[in-house]
């Protein structure tokens, strides 16, 4: 009778326990502090959202936030600790939603709240479970997407398309850019002017013909003297919206990359004196430049013709622009399935906006190890945005490639190790997101992304 009393009284102790530490957090709550609102912008509706989101999401995904009274505790210290990092390293509220400089927040950092209020995968259970009021309300989450909202129309629209589409995740891309007619002709010229390499023989559309999607469609690319690269070549269609360029991001402007590779001496290995003595002894040549630019032929001036070609590299007109703008009947029922499914599986978080990528950095691998699946062995571009900052956190994070005319542009990822389409998604699911992903579905996704593809002055991009 005595061991009856005594397992009765523990379990009557564990539930006091377990139901007791959610009940006291609905009475004695930390102080909400105001760190996400002071680093943002004098903005009403940012105002509105950035309340409820410091209070109910703060302590996991903003730094130096005040915890809850049970972290204290010697068994939930070191677990709420773990959760805290994983959460800020996940997502951090004020770096992400307020960034320095006064910069609107990014578009992937849009989508990825957009998508855990809206999919409801936030927050966790196990916090859920300790605190019942952790989920926000249903006019708090509305004012989030409000601002959400607002701030697509504001900084990233897509001119000449209904607001309903400018607030959407994935947008339609713009029909032209403004550009300098006589200094992108001059681009497009030395674009495939052999003479920027250091032998002749190669020029920036070896690497990336327009005939091949913006790439040369092989693993890695062959530089001058045969020599091979040890990264894919990205396109160079749409280039001008990307936040930063090459996969490490280490060019800030189109201008930067276009000089990249012109003095590589694995790539074009030339010198700017010499490119220059050769474009120079070209009369005709020099004389259309000189009237493009009066200051003459020089390196600075030649990166310029060159970014200001590739700004018109726009691809509009895909069918999914055309369904984005209201055309029903532009993707087929396998399309729009697998649009659905690209969206429930979370890809529109990092390949989000008009470009469908090319706006953050990310990890590859999330859920499982990438390079373990691979084989293990990595090199230095396998380190990605490591290789510019030397931050540990930036290891193997790479900025997220454009979809845009991607079933052109095999093989796929930094390494080019995907041969295909559905390779490259089914391994994306397995390693971003842990989902093994059905072979139907991976087809639907594929035949949706075929419809990514554009037009290129007035012609499909091939």
């Amino acid at each position: 009778m005595k061991k009856k009393l005594l397992v009765l009284a523990a379990l009557l102790g564990l539930l006091v326990l377990v139901l007791g530490i959610p009940v006291l957090n609905l009475v004695v709550k930390p102080p909400v502090g105001a760190a996400l609102a002071a680093a943002g912008p004098a903005d009403p509706l940012f105002a509105a959202a950035a309340v409820p989101l410091q209070a109910q999401c703060g302590s996991c995904h903003i730094p130096g936030a005040a915890l809850p009274f049970y972290a204290g505790l010697p068994v939930a210290r070191d677990v709420i600790r773990r959760d805290i990092d994983a959460g800020l390293a996940s997502y951090d509220l004020v770096a992400e939603l307020a960034p320095a400089g006064g910069r609107p927040p990014s578009e992937p950092a849009l989508a990825k709240l957009e998508f855990a209020l809206v999919r409801d995968t936030m927050p966790p259970g196990r916090y859920l479970a300790l605190h019942w009021d952790g989920d926000l309300a249903a006019a708090q989450e509305k004012a989030v997407l409000d601002w959400i909202r607002s701030v697509r129309r504001a900084s990233y629209a897509t001119p000449g398309f209904p607001d309903a589409v400018q607030e959407g995740v994935i947008r339609p891309l713009p029909a032209s850019v403004e550009a300098h007619p006589a200094r992108a002709a001059l681009g497009k010229r030395l674009y495939h002017d052999r003479r920027l390499s250091g032998d002749d023989t190669l020029s920036c559309a070896s690497c990336h013909d327009l005939a091949k999607g913006g790439t040369d469609r092989a693993p890695f690319s062959t530089g001058i003297r045969g020599q091979k690269g040890d990264i894919n070549a990205p396109t160079t269609f749409n280039a001008g919206f990307q936040f930063a360029q090459f996969w490490d991001g280490r060019a800030a402007t189109l201008e930067e990359q276009a000089g990249g590779p012109v003095v590589n001496p694995v790539e074009m290995g030339a010198e700017w004196a010499k490119v220059i003595e050769k474009l120079q002894a070209d009369e005709a040549f020099a004389k259309d430049f000189a009237a493009a630019y009066p200051s003459g032929l020089s390196a600075e001036n030649i990166q310029h013709a060159i970014a200001e070609f590739e700004r018109t590299l726009v691809t509009p007109h895909s069918r999914m622009d055309r369904f984005l703008a209201g055309d029903a009947k532009a993707l087929s029922a396998d399309e729009k399935a697998g649009y659905d499914l690209f969206l429930e599986h979370a890809c529109a978080t990092c390949h989000a906006g008009k470009l469908l990528g090319g706006g953050s950095f990310e990890k590859m691998g999330v859920k499982q190890d990438y390079f373990a699946q691979r084989g293990g062995k990595t090199g230095k571009a396998d380190d990605g945005r490591y290789n510019v900052t030397k931050r540990e956190s930036d290891r193997h994070r790479f900025k997220v490639p454009t979809l845009r005319n991607v079933a052109q542009t095999a093989p796929y990822f930094h390494d080019g190790a995907a041969a295909d389409l559905k390779k490259a998604v089914t391994t994306m699911a397995w390693v971003q997101r842990g989902v093994d992903l059905p072979a139907a579905d991976a087809d639907r996704i594929v035949k949706f992304l075929g419809a990514l593809t554009g037009e290129y002055e007035g012609k499909p991009v091939q």
